[in-house]
């Protein structure tokens, strides 16, 4: 079983327009709603590659009521969601069809009381120690009364219960998550460079590597990716750009990167995997799916060539 955090659960709401005008009146086309926030994406993509997932984190009020009722009939998932007094949030992605463009608009997050942590903290812990964990992902944004070092102790805590831990966030919280010494860090490429000051990505994931990742792997956008491992350095490309929804798109890489993981695929197989789950997940209509036919043409045709010593 993997495990997915999401702190900032969220019910992603994607609207459709023929084309997105400012300052004037739109006829929606389509709507759909889902579970998401960037750990509910990465386990619902597990699931489809057929991985029985875990999702914990913080919902609450009639959003967090509808966000459940999305994620009960889910196959291979299973909800350990805490409760909390505040709404979950809502996202709102609306997609230009002219374009293909997406302007997203995200609300903030409930307001997490010291109880709800303090309860929160004493599930994980139980989930992490539970007997089939195969890998943790700690995933998005932090709401308001989470301590901003809270993804550091979640690492810890994975740590020493001696499950893998993958960290996906930004700012503050990676910052201090990193130096937790997660397993691998998947940041974007303003993410890792805002953590260590470089606009040099293979320069960055060494950094960030120095500061306590140890695997470090950095999403590139319609490039790809960037990993230094242990084990080596590779780039992995997609074999020609996509076009489409880019909404889920790194929380796909995760889910390539975490069932990679759990199946013990050597890493060039696992940055393939999720070069072509991310690729598949653009020209899918919403978040926390990929189109398979894409994926299946894809896989075989991503890139992966060796790059970026590890040294210092």
């Amino acid at each position: 079983m993997i495990l997915t955090v999401t702190l900032n659960a969220a019910l992603d709401l994607t609207y459709r327009v023929p084309a997105l005008v400012p300052h004037a009146s739109h006829r929606v086309t389509e709507v759909t709603e889902r579970p998401g926030g960037k750990g509910l994406n990465v386990a619902r993509v597990l699931a489809a590659l057929g991985h029985d997932v875990t999702v914990t984190g913080f919902a609450g009020g009639d959003t967090g009521r509808t966000l459940r009722e999305h994620l009960a009939p889910e196959p291979r998932l299973t909800d350990a969601l805490a409760p909390v007094a505040g709404a979950t949030r809502r996202t709102l992605a609306v997609v230009d069809a002219t374009t293909g463009d997406t302007t997203q608009l995200n609300e903030p997050g409930p307001a997490v009381t010291p109880a709800e942590w303090t309860a929160f903290l004493a599930s994980y812990e139980g989930l992490v120690h539970g007997k089939d964990v195969a890998a943790v992902a700690l995933c998005g944004s932090l709401p308001p009364g989470v301590p901003v070092g809270a993804y550091a102790l979640l690492v810890r805590a994975a740590r020493a219960a001696d499950v893998p831990v993958l960290l996906d966030t930004s700012g503050e919280p990676l910052r201090r998550g990193v130096a937790a010494r997660p397993d691998i860090v998947k940041p974007n490429a303003d993410e890792l460079a805002e953590l260590t000051g470089s606009h040099e990505p293979a320069q960055a994931t060494r950094d960030a590597r120095r500061r306590g990742a140890h695997a470090v792997v950095a999403s590139l956008g319609a490039d790809g990716l960037l990993a230094l491992t242990p084990d080596g350095g590779w780039r992995a490309a997609p074999p020609a750009r996509v076009h489409g929804n880019p909404t889920g798109a790194g929380d796909s890489a995760v889910a390539g990167l975490l069932s990679g993981l759990a199946e013990r695929l050597p890493w060039p197989e696992r940055l393939a995997r999720a070069v072509a789950l991310s690729a598949a997940t653009v020209v899918a209509p919403v978040a926390g799916e990929f189109d398979p036919a894409t994926y299946e043409d894809l896989l075989p045709r991503v890139a992966v060539t060796g790059a970026v010593s590890a040294g210092t």
